[in-house]
């Protein structure tokens, strides 16, 4: 998954600093229905992590059924909170 391409899909751009409130809220809620629709499992991990990098990702208990996927996503979410990355809403 190319992260470019995924804020593009999501946002309309690669740099999403540069979106107004409202434009933000907006590629926000389209992550999260992406997230809550998409199948493969692949592509749903990574809208995850972007929403875990916004501050917007569903708990990992919550988010992910298969426990392998599961158990990366909290990996995943340590690693980032050792680095100073937010760990959700």
């Amino acid at each position: 998954m190319d992260l470019d391409s995924l804020l593009h899909s999501t946002f309309g751009t690669t740099d999403i600093e540069t979106l107004d409130p409202v434009a933000f809220d907006a590629g926000l809620e389209r992550a999260l229905t992406a997230f809550g629709v998409e199948t493969d499992q692949g592509r749903r991990f990574a809208l995850w992590v972007l929403l875990h990098a916004l501050g917007h990702a569903p708990d990992p208990e919550a988010g992910f059924k298969d426990p392998v996927t599961r158990r990366a996503a909290q990996d995943y979410a340590r690693a980032a909170a050792r680095l100073g990355a937010p760990e959700g809403p």
